[in-house]
């Protein structure tokens, strides 16, 4: 394209940019308020972006709860024209988000994310409507509590199989933990072991993709929609994120073929995709539609549980104290012959208050994930107009002083001692993570938490009972220090690598591993495969 034609082209579409964004500024300012209502509070903004420059590009959940702090825990942000409200209390955020589901469920179409990227396939991104709720049904038969035991065995398995790893090679954790979040998920969706290296390279990499091209500010157009309207030609992020749609989706329907193809031999195991297959009529999906929502479990699946394992690693090299009394109760409960078994899990109140701890301590989505209003509402005196995304600052909520005190100590005691706010009874029951706001809210609340508990249960038990984890120490004998917030940036966050040391408590307890895993092998059907 000739230099003089290009220069044209882009100055009308800045120019076009510009327009719509004042007209979109002055219509929110301009905009009639209820009598009685006003708008929430909030850091002033600047003429035509509002506060688009004042939220930092990475870790913005840390700058919210600074500004919750000082506008209260409901105030609003412009974003060159858009509206956002950031709630940082657990009751506004289940006050709007679950209790007025019906108008807080829907999700902004941003351009990168669920249009280019997705294809508007993706359930995550999909707005509230017939076609999310179809999805939904489908998520919720594949992954409801019911269903969710029957997954355990699997769980055991992969359990094992880690721990193995982990007391061989352990600063290789991160390898071995993403291998396990995976490969439970991998075997539940597609009846398959995760031994494809070239298979579980493609998933990590459509993960990773989702998860940079959909943190806050990746794209320009998605502060600016109108930038959609440029050519192809002009718009070097369209072509880009266009490949990467036919990398997943090639990838998912791939995956969905292998499953039809083993049905069609009598050889297909029972997994997600062949309940699919076989129900597909009845949840009134196409084939495509149906194959990203196993695939989206997948993501959620894999990419969370592996954050929190992280994280709980951090907070038991910072908190030695805390690994010390879940091996405690696990001895006591377990024994030294065996392995701890789903079966013992009432009976650890202090694992599971160890893993609700580092969930509240690092939220994996510490950003949350922002519900679209769909029609205008007055919350407590204050106006929200349709199209206002609510951002439940997981950050924030999870350090609210009256929920929480001391909110940054981690201190797992505030789920088994009385004297604290979040303290629930019976213990064999509580503390547990079924609809924790660590995943999400309402109706858009994480479908794959049932797994998810259940997946970090047995892991974290079995790495107390096989495991002593400590601080490193370098060649002169000095403790390696350990950041207590190095992170990476995206919705989904986890600590970036660091040293820690690791053993077998005993050679015993490595034999047991070793021997437990020999076993389940054997008797794996899908061993080999």
């Amino acid at each position: 394209m000739d230099s003089h034609v290009f220069q044209a082209v882009a100055a009308a579409a800045a120019a076009l940019l510009l327009f719509l964004t004042y007209h979109s500024l002055a219509f929110v300012a301009g905009k009639k308020l209820p009598k009685g209502t006003r708008l929430p509070p909030g850091p002033p903004g600047k003429p035509f972006v509002g506060n688009l420059f004042d939220i930092p590009p990475e870790h913005s959940w840390l700058k919210f709860k600074q500004w919750s702090d000082l506008y209260g825990p409901l105030f609003r942000l412009n974003i060159a024209g858009r509206e956002n409200y950031v709630v940082s209390s657990e009751k506004i955020a289940n006050d709007l988000l679950r209790e007025r589901g019906n108008l807080y469920s829907s999700r902004e179409q941003l351009p990168a994310a669920a249009e280019l990227l997705g294809d508007n396939l993706r359930p995550l991104f999909l707005p509230y409507g017939s076609l999310w709720r179809r999805t939904r049904k489908l998520m919720h038969q594949l992954t409801m509590p019911s269903a969710a035991t029957t997954y355990q065995p699997t769980q055991v398995l992969e359990s094992t199989r880690l721990l193995d790893d982990l007391i061989r090679a352990p600063q290789d954790y991160q390898k071995w933990f993403a291998r396990y979040s995976s490969s439970v998920i991998f075997r539940l969706g597609f009846g398959k072991t995760m031994q494809d290296e070239d298979v579980l390279r493609r998933i990590m990499d459509v993960n990773h993709s989702l998860e940079r091209v959909a943190s806050p500010g990746s794209y320009l157009v998605d502060t600016f929609p109108s930038l959609m309207h440029l050519p192809d030609a002009l718009a070097p992020f369209k072509r880009e994120l266009k490949q990467l749609h036919e990398a997943e989706l090639g990838l998912f329907r791939e995956l969905l073929d292998d499953v039809k193809k083993q049905m069609d031999q009598n050889v297909a195991p029972h997994c997600w995709e062949r309940t699919f297959i076989e129900q597909q009529e009845s949840y009134d999906l196409t084939t495509d539609q149906g194959a990203y929502v196993i695939g989206t479990l997948f993501e959620a699946g894999s990419g969370t549980t592996t954050a929190a394992l992280q994280s709980f690693v951090l907070a038991m090299v910072h908190h030695p104290e805390w690994m010390s009394k879940i091996q405690q109760e696990v001895d006591e409960v377990v024994g030294t012959s065996r392995l701890p078994e789903f079966e013992d899990m009432p009976s650890l109140p202090t694992v599971r208050a160890v893993i609700k701890e580092t969930m509240r301590w690092r939220p994996v989505t510490a950003g949350g994930l922002p519900h679209q209003l769909v029609k205008d509402d007055v919350y407590n005196g204050f106006f929200l107009p349709a199209g206002t995304n609510i951002h439940p600052n997981q950050w924030a909520i999870h350090r609210e002083p009256s929920l929480y005190p001391d909110p940054e100590v981690f201190n797992p005691d505030r789920w088994l001692d009385p004297s604290f706010p979040t303290f629930k009874e019976p213990l064999t029951v509580h503390p547990n993570i079924q609809n924790y706001s660590c995943f999400g809210f309402g109706r858009r609340i994480c479908p794959g938490q049932n797994i998810a508990e259940r997946s970090l249960n047995i892991l974290v038990a079995r790495i107390a009972w096989a495991c002593d984890i400590s601080k490193a120490k370098d060649e002169h004998g000095n403790y390696v220090d350990v950041p207590l917030y190095d992170y990476v940036s995206g919705f989904n966050t986890h600590p970036k690598p660091f040293q820690f040391y690791l053993k077998a408590r005993s050679p015993h307890h490595a034999i047991i591993v070793r021997s437990a895993l020999e076993k389940e092998t054997q008797s794996d059907p899908l061993a080999g495969k």
